[in-house]
């Protein structure tokens, strides 16, 4: 089957934040002043790819719906900041990779992050130029099979394939009717990708030729 289009998942698909996160939540706690342990790149690994408030109340199981609330709000807009300032981990190979699908493809991205996340990415990496349109659950508050329908349908693509690195990328996928391919590289795992990918380069054969 021919593509006319990809959508991708952002963190563990393009990019890795987990320091900079860990480093913006470890600053809110202390803002707040909510006594806790050191947040580590792994606390924020291992939730990575839900929304942002349900990563909060995953990581802070122990603490009250208060404070929840408060590390969730305050840990979106640091997050931004601390990323921008410092920035993120480009995989291997996806700066160039991008360039070259763009010629051939309309580049999408659907992520569960926070508002103004995926527009960070794209300014510090200087993509804005590569990507049709975007769409998150800070904007709509939507989980993103509902996401990635609401852009398919506004950009009338008829046959895209989302490439993500978890679960909740398979499933909105398949919540679509759309194939999956899944990137080995990243965070999470899947069940029954339509494609697996070891690389960045891998997916760029894949699609190129």
């Amino acid at each position: 089957m021919s593509h006319d289009s990809i959508v991708f998942d952002l963190d563990g698909t393009l990019w890795d934040t987990c320091e900079p996160c860990a480093i913006a939540w470890n600053n809110v706690l202390r803002a707040e002043g909510i006594p806790y342990r050191t947040i580590v790149a792994e606390d924020v690994r291992v939730v990575t790819g839900r929304p942002h408030e349900e990563c909060i109340r995953r990581t802070f199981t122990d603490l009250s719906e208060e404070q929840i609330q408060r590390i969730s709000d305050a840990t979106m807009v640091e997050d931004n900041r601390v990323i921008a300032e410092v920035g993120g981990v480009l995989y291997p190979g996806v700066r160039d990779g991008l360039f070259r699908l763009r010629e051939r493809y309309q580049l999408f991205i659907v992520s569960n992050c926070q508002s103004g996340y995926i527009e960070t990415f794209l300014r510090l990496n200087e993509l804005e130029e590569l990507f049709s349109d975007i769409e998150c659950w800070g904007n709509t508050g939507n989980p993103k099979g509902d996401n990635l329908r609401d852009l398919m349908a506004r950009n009338d693509l008829t046959s895209p394939m989302m490439i993500g690195d978890a679960e909740g990328d398979e499933t909105a996928a398949r919540q679509c009717g759309v194939p999956y391919g899944f990137v080995e590289y990243g965070f999470g795992t899947c069940t029954a990708p339509d494609y697996r990918f070891a690389s960045f380069a891998d997916l760029c054969a894949h699609f190129l030729g």
